[in-house]
């Protein structure tokens, strides 16, 4: 949570500009990176994370936190905008490179950094044949390092319920990677 994040939504909800830019700087990476594990494309990812915070940015006066964290919020805006884009884009999207590196001479570096890249392929291969309720746990139990009951409050969904789909992904993506 940001120092002061209360004052801040107060202060957004007011429409002072400022406030909401202090949450979006806070909060964008965040969001980026859970958009971009779902999408597995970076300019898409960028485009959907504008949307999200365009649509937090409208409808910020009507924003109750009902307990549950801001970021809680923005999830739910993400995810939503996610599904929207699957039900536009019938088309599979394809990888692209995750990291922007310059390649040293040394021959090691470029040995582990391929093995590292192609181990990441790997997996997001291996998370893209998850269901949409998988995916959405194990990236926010793993990458985001949310709480089951965090990850539970972002998806609407019981702290029980989250904890089975969880055991189910895993079980499912050592399967998966078993035998890739």
């Amino acid at each position: 949570m940001l120092d002061g994040e209360k004052k801040l939504i107060n202060d957004a909800i007011r429409g002072e500009a400022e406030a909401f830019g202090l949450l979006y700087d806070h909060y964008q990476p965040q969001i980026y990176r859970f958009i971009y594990l779902k999408v597995s494309h970076r300019e898409e990812a960028e485009d959907l994370t504008h949307q999200v915070f365009l649509k937090s940015l409208e409808s910020i006066a009507d924003y109750e936190s009902y307990g549950f964290p801001f970021s809680s919020w923005l999830y739910r805006i993400a995810r939503n905008q996610t599904i929207d884009y699957y039900k536009l884009k019938k088309d599979v999207v394809g990888l692209e490179g995750v990291a922007e590196t310059k390649f040293t001479e040394d021959a090691e570096k470029i040995s582990k950094l391929i093995d590292d890249l192609r181990d990441l392929k790997k997996i997001e291969k291996a998370i893209a044949l998850l269901s949409d309720d998988q995916q959405d746990v194990i990236i926010l139990r793993f990458v985001e390092d949310f709480s089951p009951k965090e990850t539970a409050d972002i998806l609407e969904r019981t702290e029980g319920a989250i904890k089975l789909i969880q055991h189910r992904a895993v079980k499912r993506l050592k399967e998966i990677l078993k035998y890739d």
